[in-house]
């Protein structure tokens, strides 16, 4: 019977020629993916200016696209914490993950609110506009049934049952469900272990379902852009360039000064690297203009990198409801920009209320198009009722800055996701080089990587592979 030992040493002696073999042929086939999407946003973007009308209708295709892979999170996030938290002896880690997560969540939200509040108020954009009556009527249609006050939310969190969990396309009624049954099997102790070898063999299978539905990226790609650029159109975007910019600037240099400062101080790492490596999700939520799209490469990704499934397993589907970096930069700046255009400028301290309102209203808001708009809406309508009548003057561009939405969310949760593996010292640094350096390819065609957690990790062994962990964890 070979040891452990002797079975590591004999997949590090196989590695050179998995590296230099196998993978190369499978980034041969996904290169070409990705520049099909490529070549797909260039075209619907000429469809979307050449034939507005006809473009509009293509919107379904990337609706088609976008609904496949949101068909895969529920599924994913709750097979990644029921083998996280299952893999893991002490019940304490868990619950310092979270904690950790939370906190950061909320500090880095304060942090996207006052730097979008300088940037509102330098900028000043929307003093020189005027509200129609067509546009108040576009502004109330915007406060919709997606309108929830505080406590709605939070009942909202809690499933009528435990399937429908799965069913009805809530990723936080999906994390509470997980975390109970990764707790229960974590109590059952040896007895569990066949429960979460069947759910290791089920996360392999929906990844691969979701490999091959990336396959269809570049269709739902063209739709989506089309039918952007089609119902936008160029004159949409004169008068409001100004406010676009403006954000998209402020989104740039709080991903590339806030966040890359705390990657570089934490964890020692070029923020640039990491997004080279998650590249591709780029590119996905930048054609989709929905960060949902992503989030199950990403869970796939965090963990090939080397953070821990527990800590990947928390942060990454709470961040998506809890840490809207680029949401709460839109909400502060549009919030000014409406209250301007309507002719009631707010002073700070009407500022202030109003975006810490905002704050609590905006977590729930999935990374779904439209999601920014409709909770800047419902947030209105609660506080300040007289400025939804001015909803209506960025309709236009909403989509647009919903693409800078989108992408600075991402890349605030990928950030987190290595900032609290970190603090927790549940991340393998020396992974991250390897797969930095491109040692370590991810495995395009399952998702999973072989011997971290992937096929060839039986799940009873999953508990001793943390222990060695939670020793440094407790050290700590």
């Amino acid at each position: 019977m070979p040891t452990k030992t002797s079975r590591r040493a004999a997949v590090a002696a196989s590695t050179p020629d998995t590296a230099s073999a196998v993978p190369a042929a499978k980034r041969d086939r996904t290169h070409y993916l990705y520049i099909a999407v490529i070549v797909a946003v260039a075209i619907g973007i000429a469809v979307g200016l050449i034939a507005p009308d006809f473009a509009v209708e293509l919107k379904p295709i990337g609706t088609g696209f976008v609904n496949l892979i949101k068909m895969m999170i529920s599924p994913i996030i709750f097979c990644t914490i029921v083998l996280g938290i299952g893999s893991v002896r002490k019940a304490a880690k868990v619950g310092a993950v979270g904690g950790i997560a939370l906190g950061y969540f909320t500090v880095m939200s304060l942090v996207a609110l006052s730097i979008g509040l300088v940037v509102g108020n330098v900028l000043d954009p929307g003093s020189s506009l005027a509200v129609t009556d067509a546009v108040k009527e576009t502004g109330q249609a915007q406060v919709s049934a997606e309108a929830k006050d505080t406590t709605e939310f939070l009942l909202g969190i809690i499933p009528t049952t435990i399937v429908s969990a799965f069913t009805g396309g809530e990723v936080l009624q999906t994390l509470l469900v997980a975390l109970l049954a990764g707790f229960a099997l974590q109590a059952m102790g040896s007895a569990g272990q066949p429960v979460l070898r069947g759910i290791e063999h089920i996360q392999r299978l929906v990844f691969r379902i979701l490999a091959m539905v990336m396959w269809a990226a570049p269709i739902g790609a063209f739709g989506a852009i089309a039918a952007v650029t089609g119902s936008a159109g160029v004159d949409a975007l004169k008068s409001l360039a100004v406010l676009m910019l403006g954000f998209y600037a402020t989104c740039f240099l709080f991903v590339f000064i806030v966040l890359a400062a705390l990657l570089r101080v934490v964890a020692g790492m070029n923020i640039l690297s990491l997004f080279k490596y998650l590249g591709r999700e780029f590119l996905l939520i930048l054609s989709t203009s929905s960060s949902e799209s992503a989030l199950p490469r990403l869970i796939a990704k965090m963990e090939h990198l080397g953070v821990s499934k527990p800590v990947v397993g928390i942060t990454v589907p709470t961040g998506y409801s809890f840490n809207l970096d680029g949401t709460m930069i839109y909400m502060t700046m549009a919030s000014l920009y409406i209250a301007d255009a309507m002719g009631t400028p707010m002073s700070v301290g009407e500022q202030i209320p109003l975006l810490l309102f905002l704050l609590v209203a905006s977590k729930g808001a999935a990374g779904v198009t439209g999601a920014g708009l409709a909770t800047l809406a419902g947030g209105l309508q609660s506080h300040k009722p007289a400025l939804v009548d001015g909803i209506g003057l960025i309709v236009g561009i909403d989509r647009f800055m919903s693409e800078a939405r989108a992408l600075t969310n991402f890349a605030g949760n990928a950030v987190a996701t290595v900032l609290i593996g970190t603090w927790t010292k549940e991340i393998d640094k020396g992974r991250v080089e390897q797969v930095f350096a491109g040692a370590l390819p991810f495995d395009e065609k399952t998702l999973l990587d072989d011997g971290h957690g992937g096929q060839d990790t039986p799940a009873a062994d999953l508990p001793e592979q943390r222990e060695e962990g939670e020793k440094e964890l407790a050290k700590a």
